[in-house]
């Protein structure tokens, strides 16, 4: 089990690096902008192929992405 406040940090901060919008990486994963939103702030904890789907469009690692270090 990983941390959602570490990973909704996580995914915060390289949708930032990214240039997206919680609304394009929304649109990119397939969900609504108020559950990315929920994800990033820890209230929300997303499937697991949502969270490979969040780490390929972020072209981010998704071990380093589960690991519960910042």
């Amino acid at each position: 089990m990983y941390d959602l406040a570490i990973l909704g940090k996580k995914i915060k901060i390289e949708r930032i690096k990214n240039d997206f919008s919680q609304e394009k990486l929304a649109e990119k994963v397939g969900v609504s902008t108020r559950t990315i939103s929920l994800i990033e702030c820890g209230l929300q904890h997303p499937k697991f192929f949502l969270v490979a789907k969040i780490a390929k469009v972020l072209n981010f690692d998704i071990n380093i992405l589960l690991d519960d270090k910042l």
